[in-house]
């Protein structure tokens, strides 16, 4: 099912209406709705689905940092006047809600991280960007998955226009480097959320030992690798993927 997106306040996103339970969806830095697809539709439903679209590519660029969108997602919380969030974060997103949860812990429910930054992350390699070679961003995208099919030309194509448009770009590489001066190994003991990892044994930009890392440094926290599966396991292998947040969720909500 499609869902529009709703422009509002500052805002842009999508909500499922769909239950009582708020399932918020963080998505990364080249992350688009369609990421999420598979959740929407399994989730969707059951559960108010939020998707907030981070303005990485709005925000003024003196305020644009890690600590920039935590505060957008904190004020869009509050307008919207959730109680308490179960948030999921890809990569980005995942920083992203672990730093929000550090922030604001008595308005989160539960955490599910997959392939998030925080510790560690190779991101596209000092040549990036390389503009104007669409043979390369297509290979970086395809090496983002362990089956470079899962890289759809729409999601190339929608990479490669970031990648050549000069402030989209710039941005990027702003908000990639904040991610990493925001290194959160030493913070991560004070998270108290019941939270879930779901990795990718494959994963070439915050490889498995990264998951493994925050099982061990989140006292809460169950870990799942998943074969065959590169960073983005929810587009990848949705139905595993779905299943283990779908118990992880009745079990916590």
């Amino acid at each position: 099912m499609e869902y529009p997106v709703i422009d509002e306040g500052g805002f842009k996103y999508i909500e499922t209406k769909g239950g009582e339970k708020h399932l918020l969806l963080l998505h990364g830095l080249f992350g688009a709705l369609s990421n999420f697809t598979g959740i929407l539709d399994r989730f969707g439903k059951n559960y108010n689905v939020v998707v907030p679209i981070l303005p990485i590519f709005e925000i003024p660029l003196l305020k644009l940092s890690v600590s920039g969108l935590v505060d957008h997602v904190s004020a869009f919380v509050q307008k919207k006047g959730y109680d308490k969030v179960h948030v999921l974060g890809n990569s980005l997103g995942g920083h992203i809600a672990l730093l929000y949860a550090l922030a604001h812990p008595e308005r989160v429910g539960s955490i599910t991280l997959t392939g998030s930054s925080g510790l560690f992350e190779s991101a596209m390699g000092s040549t990036f960007p390389k503009r104007g070679d669409y043979d390369y961003i297509k290979k970086k995208t395809e090496e983002t998955f362990f089956d470079p099919s899962v890289a759809s030309k729409d999601l190339v194509d929608e990479v490669f226009d970031i990648v050549n448009d000069r402030g989209k770009a710039v941005r990027v590489i702003a908000t990639a480097k904040s991610a990493i001066r925001h290194n959160l190994r030493e913070r991560l003991h004070a998270i108290v959320a019941p939270t879930l990892l779901i990795w990718g044994k494959e994963d070439q930009v915050t490889p498995a030992f990264v998951g493994e890392e925050f099982h061990q440094r989140i006292k809460n926290s169950r870990l799942v690798l998943l074969d065959k599966c590169g960073h983005a396991p929810m587009m990848e292998h949705p139905e595993d993927f779905n299943g283990y947040l779908e118990a992880f969720l009745k079990e916590v909500a």
